[in-house]
């Protein structure tokens, strides 16, 4: 782009380092240009054009709004005491949700949407500029279908789980849940969703279940995601391939097998180190993945059960010190190994025609999102080619604000 005049456009200079994760590279002494919401240009500060407005980020780095693939949203009550037990020795199994769908079903619309508008505002604020959220705590048709019209409000990115457990009143007729989530609950469902996901595990359902359910997903024109290989080796990781799958989510217990068949798919694995870290369980083996060239995201997990956090820093400083990825492969999959596992292509990058979604760290290089764990680095979310937060900022007293 030439370096004339763009309307309605703002100049986002004195960037220290700018990690695009796109094909042009990383760029010192560098400048963006926004327009509407999306970039107009890309480089280096001295051949900026001239814009409507101009913020000076002072030499901090700038990095792509994290992309988070993988977010259990739309809940109701919590599960400390549960989490409590488990710090204390007991094990983790998949039945530990029930409790939230009986809270979630107890729960108003108004109560549920204020819940996820918070949380949505905590992964903002934690540099997830793109958000993915899933259905799987109603496994009513009623209560399916008000969790994903909800979760539509919030992102395009709505998944439909209504195959996440088998619900207690179904405890003796798996098969009729089966049905239901492929009939009615899937009709109700379907026109808010992007997406069709599954928990194949165990305690939850098995790779014959698993296929009969997406198949119905994919009939009503549902891309698919699954939640595979988490708690114990299991068929799930192969059934994501075998169905092209955008993603198989967790990726914890794999075989030669299940790493050469992602390997040669385009299926993302994306790693969830948050709900192995209040899980106390082994985390995935991101090296080992990595190096066999699978795609893999990085994603928080937001649940009140297994990874109650929003915080992409803390998956990608856990993704480092305990999955033993380099920090920059960390930042990777949490940008546009995010966006491969929603097959996304205008986020998770800077690039002319993205989107307009941009980090500001203080910071002068994304090493420190691992290096000081714990503490916030972000200084500026933009989303959408708006400043939608910053942080540090003071009043005249000198109170943070």
């Amino acid at each position: 782009m030439s370096p004339e005049r763009a309307r309605g456009s703002t100049l986002i200079t004195g960037i220290g380092l700018l990690c695009t994760e796109a094909e042009i590279g990383d760029i010192e002494d560098a400048a963006i240009v926004l327009e509407g919401d999306r970039i107009a240009w890309v480089g280096r500060a001295q051949d900026a054009p001239v814009a409507d407005g101009r913020v000076d980020v002072e030499g901090r780095c700038v990095i792509p709004g994290f992309v988070d693939s993988h977010a259990h949203l739309v809940f109701a009550g919590e599960r400390s005491e549960e989490f409590a037990a488990r710090m204390a020795g007991e094990r983790y199994s998949a039945g530990g949700i029930a409790s939230t769908v009986t809270a979630t079903r107890g729960a108003t619309d108004d109560q549920l949407r204020h819940n996820v508008a918070s949380l949505v505002r905590e992964l903002h604020g934690n540099g997830c500029t793109t958000v993915e959220i899933k259905t799987g705590y109603g496994l009513t048709v009623a209560d399916e279908q008000r969790a994903a019209e909800i979760a539509a409000e919030f992102t395009p990115e709505a998944t439909f789980l209504g195959a996440h457990v088998v619900p207690t009143e179904f405890a003796e007729d798996p098969a009729g849940y089966v049905d239901l989530v492929t009939g009615p609950m899937l009709e109700a469902c379907a026109p808010h969703s992007r997406w069709i996901d599954v928990f194949c595990d165990r305690g939850a359902f098995d790779a014959d279940q698993a296929r009969a359910i997406i198949s119905a997903g994919q009939a009503k024109g549902l891309a698919v995601r699954l939640h595979a290989n988490q708690l114990q080796h299991g068929p799930g990781v192969q059934v994501a391939v075998e169905v092209g799958a955008a993603s198989a989510d967790h990726c914890t217990y794999l075989d030669d097998a299940d790493i050469d068949a992602l390997a040669n798919s385009e299926t993302v694995a994306t790693l969830l180190p948050g709900a192995e870290f209040s899980t106390r369980s082994p985390y995935p083996d991101a090296r080992r993945l990595l190096d066999a060239g699978v795609r893999v995201a990085l994603a928080t997990d937001c649940n009140p059960g297994t990874s109650f956090t929003t915080s992409m820093p803390l998956c990608i400083a856990l993704a480092v010190r305990e999955m033993h990825m380099t920090p920059r492969e960390a930042l990777t999959a949490a940008t546009t190994g995010g966006a491969a596992a929603l097959r996304r292509d205008d986020v998770g990058r800077v690039e002319v025609g993205a989107r307009g979604d941009l980090l500001v760290l203080d910071a002068p290089n994304p090493i420190f999102l691992a290096y000081r764990p714990g503490v916030d680095v972000i200084r500026q979310v933009w989303r959408n080619g708006s400043l939608l937060m910053e942080k540090g900022r003071r009043d005249g007293c000198g109170n943070e604000r």
